[in-house]
């Protein structure tokens, strides 16, 4: 064994993609498999999301990936002791068979999406099979690593994509064949979206999708802080071992692009009217009398043309760009290559953030970072706080940054549609 307690076993081979007995809702103890289901935790609106899922059902899985009580601990044996009470009750149950999941989300309106669902053994980055392109907050891995250890099991999947090609078109026909058959389950979520799942137990198809996937490598789309929560708990067990693996959707982004969107940042300490003022004369500043969407328009054609946010939380927009080529020339760290400096992403944190905000990247009671856009003026405006509105990075830019090995600042990217949290659970005991 090496000095991380791991054999030579788990040397990189590619992507292995493992088949488990997966835990899922019985659909005759909860009714509706759609109020049972949740958007990733990180997604979550909070409170106010969380207080909606924890109401649309008693056994919405938000009562495990974000548990409620007065502390930490208290909160992940809360989700532990939730996890074997509905195990017990029958409200979850065990698939009986070993199998990888195919998985398809549509929102009827184009975009359509199908991936496999599997435990993939963890590599360490210089592997290079996997490849993160987003910096993670040590306290989140914390947290996720304390509720995954509480509960003995992956509560929901990360997302993961790689390039098809020609050593993986048996795999690409074998999905598509399966999405011709009835599923195992079918339910829309409020979000429009239909979501279907099948089971995959042949052990000629299984070979198949192992086979393909030798070699490839893959990009994390979302789930930073569950890989590096993954790798935190291999590191932890004895090889081999279930946590070896983790639970993943892993999705064919030739086939099926991935929308890219921003993730924008709420800030709790800083009024709008304190945060333009910090502003002058280091950036343009242009007060914006329009709805949210025009904003938007504004935002998108001010980043063709250089770094640009927009401010909220007054009522009104303010789109802020053209920086001072000498402030950032003070403040961005240097040693990176152009396409990391110039990220919006890159300027907000070294930038603003840290020189000119004096706000605190981490901590959760100076900022929050949320994927709705709406949802995110919304907030500011209700409590009097700042909100930054994003304009998203082109995917393209994140797998080449990924590729040389630069990580972009932590929450740069939002790929969707996400999984739907809920579907289908690991539980590692099994």
């Amino acid at each position: 064994m090496n000095s991380a307690g791991h054999s030579e076993a788990t040397a990189p081979r590619g992507l292995e993609l493992t088949p488990f007995r997966g835990l899922r809702y019985d659909p005759d103890r909860v009714g509706n498999l759609a109020a049972v289901t949740s958007p990733p935790y990180d997604v979550v609106v909070r409170p106010d999301g969380l207080h909606h899922l924890q109401d649309s059902d008693p056994h919405n899985i938000v009562r495990l990936i974000l548990p409620q009580a007065t502390s930490p601990g208290a909160r992940n044996e809360q989700a532990a002791e939730t996890l074997r009470r509905w195990v017990a009750e029958g409200v979850l149950t065990t698939d009986p068979s070993p199998g990888l999941y195919v998985y398809e989300q549509d929102d009827g309106d184009g975009m359509l999406q199908r991936g496999l669902i599997g435990a993939l053994r963890v590599s360490d980055p210089a592997d290079g099979v996997v490849l993160p392109h987003e910096d993670v907050m040590p306290h989140v891995v914390a947290d996720r690593a304390a509720l995954m250890r509480a509960t003995s099991a992956n509560l929901e999947p990360l997302l993961l994509t790689y390039r098809g090609d020609d050593r993986t078109a048996v795999t690409a026909k074998l999905i598509e064949r399966t999405a011709e058959q009835p599923p195992l389950l079918a339910t829309t979520t409020d979000d429009g979206f239909s979501h279907r799942l099948w089971s995959l137990t042949d052990p000629a198809d299984l070979a198949t999708i192992r086979s393909d996937l030798a070699g490839h490598q893959a990009l994390i789309a979302d789930g930073h802080h569950r890989w590096a929560t993954y790798r935190r708990l291999r590191a932890e067990h004895p090889s081999p071992s279930p946590w070896d693996h983790g639970l993943v959707l892993l999705v064919d982004t030739v086939r099926y692009p991935l929308r890219v969107r921003a993730i924008h940042r709420l800030l709790h300490t800083l009024p709008v009217a304190d945060a333009v003022a910090a502003l002058d004369g280091l950036f343009r500043v242009r007060r914006l009398d329009v709805p949210l969407p025009g904003a938007l328009a504004a935002l998108a054609e001010a980043s063709g043309a250089g770094n640009a946010f927009l401010l909220a939380g007054d009522g009104a927009f303010h789109l802020v760009d053209r920086p001072d080529p000498d402030l950032l020339a003070r403040t961005v760290p240097t040693g990176h290559p152009e396409a990391w400096r110039t990220l919006d992403a890159t300027v907000l944190h070294a930038t603003l953030l840290d020189h000119v905000w004096h706000i605190p990247e981490d901590s959760p009671a100076h900022i929050a970072y949320i994927h709705d856009t709406a949802a995110t003026v919304e907030k500011a405006e209700r409590d009097g706080e700042t909100a930054v509105l994003m304009h998203p990075v082109r995917e393209e830019v994140v797998r080449e940054l990924a590729r040389q090995g630069v990580t972009m600042p932590r929450k740069s990217t939002s790929f969707g549609p996400k999984p739907a949290s809920g579907l289908v659970l690991r539980a590692l005991e099994l």
